[in-house]
């Protein structure tokens, strides 16, 4: 084949909002969402699946693998398969006023015209600074969460109660937490937080057959200061996973909030709001309760902790060789790059991954 006439692009974005032709399509965050995207949809060609990670009856994390076209609710590959970054998903908008949040991609139905479903994305280092002195098998990766996932979230969990009887079963639940007349002071808070969290807890389990991707987390991983041979693989996060990542810390104070506790308090005062309302207001919410911790992120995982949630063989033996690299960025698009994050430098200063 004359590659000389391939033109910039990326593996299996047949129809995407952005056109990798242009220079402008690998800026600054743009490559961060995009080649994951990709990643995936090749992954998908070698039937390799993502590592899956959800919720069984009892709250508890486990490992499966999806299928990209289950991930993305249609074939990665389809021609009717439309890649629709940084977008509004309305299934999600009609449950929140105010400004519409975007979130990272939006898989759509050319076809039919229908958004599938919305999926935040983010790419992370391997190892990161907590376990970059420790064995491989001990790698892991800092895992930052940001305010509008936690509203996605919410989203994701009100869009199972629509109905007035489905509404009024999760009010009940919502409704064996106490009382509180002043969410925002955290001595009224923190003597119910353990029955918040467990409202939390109870409606978790209530749909944990129906629960659905929300995160796409991408691994890339550096070994003696260059990027490993077995370098890239991907973990997808079901909403009730997400969960799981604020249970993961396990350090609880008497008198303060962690930004852990405050993303389910979040999650429960949106959930309350909508049975009550059948609308939450995302961002009073977040501004009102923020428990003297900054809003710029809902919490970070360190290593340290995501390893404990993500340790198997995958993260340990990524699958995607570095090799693979070339067919997954087309055309010379790596040229297109510049770079200002860590893995586009990487791979814009590793000239011979396209050997």
């Amino acid at each position: 084949m004359d590659t000389s006439k391939i033109e910039p692009g990326l593996f299996g974005q047949k129809h995407s909002s952005r056109d990798y032709t242009k220079a402008a399509s690998w800026g600054k965050n743009i490559f961060n969402s995009a080649f994951p995207a990709s990643l995936v949809a090749y992954m998908h060609s070698k039937n390799i699946e993502p590592v899956y990670l959800c919720t069984d009856k009892n709250n508890k994390l486990i490992h499966t693998h999806i299928s990209a076209t289950n991930l993305y609710k249609i074939d990665p590959l389809s021609d009717s398969a439309y890649y629709n970054f940084e977008a509004g998903f309305a299934s999600f908008e009609k449950f929140y006023s105010g400004n519409r949040e975007k979130i990272d991609l939006v898989m759509v139905n050319r076809t039919t015209n229908e958004s599938l479903i919305g999926l935040e994305i983010k790419l992370t280092a391997l190892p990161d600074n907590t376990t970059k002195k420790d064995s491989e098998e001990k790698y892991s990766c800092e895992i930052v969460v940001r305010p509008p996932t936690i509203c996605f979230l919410a989203c994701s969990i009100c869009e199972l109660f629509k109905s007035d009887k489905e509404k009024n079963s999760l009010r009940k639940i919502l409704n064996l937490v106490p009382k509180i007349n002043h969410w925002a002071e955290v001595d009224e808070v923190l003597p119910h937080f353990e029955k918040i969290e467990n409202s939390i807890n109870e409606i978790a389990k209530l749909i944990h057959k129906k629960q659905t991707p929300l995160i796409i987390q991408p691994v890339w991983k550096m070994k003696d200061g260059k990027l490993a041979n077995d370098c890239l693989d991907v973990f997808a996060w079901s909403n009730l996973a997400v969960l799981q990542m604020c249970h993961s810390t396990g350090n609880t104070s008497k008198t303060e909030i962690s930004r852990f506790q405050r993303s389910l308090i979040w999650v429960y005062l949106m959930l309350k709001d909508y049975v009550d309302y059948d609308i939450f207001d995302y961002i009073r919410i977040i501004k009102d309760h923020s428990y003297q911790n900054a809003n710029d992120k809902a919490f970070a995982l360190p290593g340290t902790a995501s390893w404990k949630l993500l340790h198997c063989q995958e993260l340990t033996h990524p699958r995607i060789q570095k090799s693979e690299i070339k067919n997954i960025i087309l055309g010379g698009g790596q040229n297109l790059l510049s770079p200002e994050r860590r893995f586009d430098a990487v791979v814009a200063n590793s000239p011979d991954l396209f050997d």
